[in-house]
């Protein structure tokens, strides 16, 4: 008779995009009432993703350049407007029929939006939401274009906006902005509940949450809900958002970074903002001084991992071995992420990979790529924390790993997800990714 783990491992199982054999599939779900019967299989609790965001809806645009003058804002440029301004402008847009787009936004709530549409399962966003929706408003089109599997049920009701971003278009294609941040930096420590944190895989912030205007309670909410993921050893995620955060004090992130992040996502500039190494490689070479596992996305030359790993779980990669700064850095890309505390001998790894074909023939959104990327990385956490749970004593569990694939794995579904963000104006996915690509050789994830 086959055995437990072989069974539940045929049976039961989530795909990753493209081909992939069998041993690379693993257990998700009790998808079959005969087995379940047989083998009197338990039913663990699926674990979910965490993220705390600041609310917000990308508002686009074409107006004409009175508009402009009549809530004295300056073309081409980005200002800040106070609530009954931000009221006014939303008004006339909506009054015109101006607006062309309204996206959900946020930094955080892109990744897990695009989280749970990839994995078609559970995260939970916390953050705040108007008490009072009316169709069609600015908040309706915020619950409208997040995932159903996004848990919105613990967000703090305010009573006032969101954050409202306005990207005004001209004739001539010239963009203004004007950004309202409403009641987004409200959240307070209260709203963070410490139950959902007992069986969440990661849970993912963003360094916009920590700088604030002074009296927001957004960053004594954000440290709250880093005490919880303390207390239940669950991950800690930081996306750097842009490098002017960064430039303004890059040792007090490097502090933070050190004392409470486990995982840190980048790209190019804000990786030089931080560590001030130009090479992408060697600035997330550098974050290995602060954290566990860093995903840096640079633009045209694709996507980096940095990590560590055990000495005797190390494996040696058969793919062409790449120069760089650090000679023949991917030397060990085959082995998986572990936090550099819980190995005995720790050593570095680094992978890397060029953008999927090529990039897109037209790239038509930059923003949100790299949180695509982040949310294949959460998928693949969050597998690595489901299948230990339901298969224990799995030769994949015999160390701690952070993921449930090597980091050249990771890095090629990392790159796919991005590649379909780049390739349409959302930075949110629709769907999924299809299991079989026409465009997609078989090699790309066999290798």
């Amino acid at each position: 008779m086959l055995s437990y783990c072989n069974l539940l491992t045929s049976f039961l199982y989530m795909k990753f995009p493209g081909q992939r054999k069998s041993k690379h599939y693993f257990p998700v779900d009790n998808r079959d009432p005969l087995i379940s019967q047989t083998l009197n299989i338990k039913k663990f609790p699926r674990p979910h993703v965490i993220g705390i965001d600041q609310i917000l809806v990308d508002i686009e645009a074409k107006i004409d350049e009175d508009l402009i003058r009549r809530h004295q804002l300056s073309i081409g440029h980005s200002l800040v407007l106070d609530d009954q301004s931000a009221e006014c402008l939303y008004k006339e847009l909506v009054d015109q029929q101006l607006i062309t787009n309204e996206f959900a936004g946020g930094t955080v709530g892109n990744t897990l939006h695009n989280y749970s549409v990839l994995a078609d399962d559970c995260s939970t966003l916390l953050g705040v939401m108007c008490n009072n929706i009316e169709i069609g408003s600015y908040g309706y089109r915020y619950l409208c274009n997040t995932s159903s599997r996004v848990n919105l049920n613990y967000l703090q009701g305010v009573n006032g906006p969101i954050g409202r971003c306005f990207t005004l278009i001209n004739e001539a294609g010239e963009r203004t902005f004007a950004i309202s941040e409403g009641y987004m930096n409200q959240l307070i420590p209260e709203s963070i509940p410490e139950a959902i944190f007992k069986n969440a895989s990661a849970l993912v912030l963003s360094a916009y949450l920590i700088r604030c205007k002074p009296g927001d309670p957004m960053p004594e909410a954000t440290n709250r809900a880093i005490e919880y993921a303390k207390k239940y050893q669950v991950p800690v995620v930081l996306t750097l958002g842009t490098k002017q955060i960064l430039e303004s004090d890059p040792v007090f992130w490097q502090e933070f970074l050190k004392q409470h992040i486990t995982v840190v996502a980048m790209n190019e500039e804000e990786g030089y903002a931080l560590t001030g190494e130009e090479n992408p490689l060697v600035a997330a070479d550098k974050a290995l001084e602060w954290v566990d596992l860093v995903l840096c996305t640079a633009g045209p030359l694709g996507l980096f991992m940095a990590g560590y790993t055990e000495e005797k779980a190390k494996r040696v990669t058969s793919l062409p071995l790449l120069p760089g700064e650090i000679a023949e850095f991917n030397r060990y890309e085959f082995s998986r992420p572990m936090k550099k505390s819980q190995c005995e001998e720790p050593i570095k790894v680094y992978s890397h990979i060029a953008p999927y074909m090529g990039g897109p023939e037209v790239i038509k959104n930059t923003n949100g790529a790299g949180d695509a990327a982040l949310s294949a990385l959460l998928h693949d956490m969050a597998a690595n924390k489901y299948h230990k749970n339901n298969v224990p004593n799995s030769s994949k569990h015999q160390l701690d790993f952070i993921t449930y694939s090597s980091f050249s794995q990771v890095c090629k579904y990392a790159n796919r997800v991005s590649y379909e963000v780049l390739a349409q104006n959302s930075p949110r996915l629709s769907r999924g990714l299809p299991e079989k690509e026409d465009s997609l050789e078989e090699a790309y994830w066999e290798r």
